[in-house]
């Protein structure tokens, strides 16, 4: 995102109208940042019957690292009858503790790229597995991702945040596996990874440049909603930004 797009300025129309009425919306990641501002926005449209927040405090509580707590989660969500029209995973790891971006090779750790893809890769495929059996079989349906464009390799030409970009590039593939398998199940779903821009979060913080515009987290949330509202079903499988502009793998 450059320093001159202002970030004031969005559409509030009404969005998800695309999906059918009713149904849940599970935001996995409800704590954070970009998932409290999905959180908000979903419980003010009124498109779904029950608008349900996961994380690790929630009940039940799902935690990535743990592949029984997501598995007991989804397992809670199948027995209570609702059925998920929308799952947004909003969750991902830049930096934590000692843990930080690497400026270059010499920085390489191999704990702390364990625990990169353990977060942004590992957990989500196993929410995917346990989760994308929800969704319905027929009708409009959406599994979204949060990913990073610093997640593509075609538009990598910085370098650094090696285990960061690397997990999140591992991510994008498993959205695109994913969404083949899921195609076949339920012609009309997509699954889709997602990025929010620069959004004013306490993980982009310690890395936003002074004087670059970023995004609210109400901001870019409300746009990603907007995204998946146009999206069809010929575009699962993909990579989209919060302008709803394709991202090169």
């Amino acid at each position: 995102m450059s320093s001159t797009e202002p970030n004031t300025n969005f559409d509030p129309s009404p969005f998800l109208s695309s999906l059918p009425q009713g149904g849940a919306a599970l935001v996995i990641g409800a704590s954070g940042g970009i998932g409290s501002a999905f959180m908000g926005h979903l419980r003010e449209n009124k498109q779904f019957s029950h608008v349900l927040g996961l994380s690790r405090s929630s009940h039940p509580a799902l935690d990535l690292s743990s592949e029984a707590t997501i598995a007991a989660a989804a397992d809670t969500i199948r027995q209570s009858g609702q059925v998920p029209r929308l799952i947004i995973l909003a969750t991902g790891m830049l930096h934590k503790g000692v843990i930080q971006p690497e400026k270059g090779w010499r920085d390489l750790d191999p704990d702390a790229m364990a625990r990169s893809f353990a977060v942004n890769t590992i957990g989500p495929a196993l929410v995917m597995k346990h989760f994308l059996p929800l969704l319905p079989r027929e009708g409009k349906s959406v599994f979204a991702a949060l990913s990073a464009k610093v997640g593509s390799i075609g538009d990598n030409r910085l370098g650094g945040w090696h285990s960061y970009r690397a997990s999140k590039a591992a991510l994008n593939q498993m959205i695109r596996t994913m969404s083949i398998e899921l195609h076949r199940r339920a012609p009309e779903a997509l699954c889709v990874s997602l990025h929010p821009g620069t959004v004013a979060t306490r993980m982009s913080a310690p890395f936003t440049k002074s004087g670059l515009n970023s995004l609210s987290p109400e901001e870019s949330a409300l746009r990603l909603l907007q995204v998946v509202d146009q999206l069809t079903p010929e575009q699962t499988g993909g990579f989209f930004d919060y302008r709803g502009e394709a991202l090169p793998w």
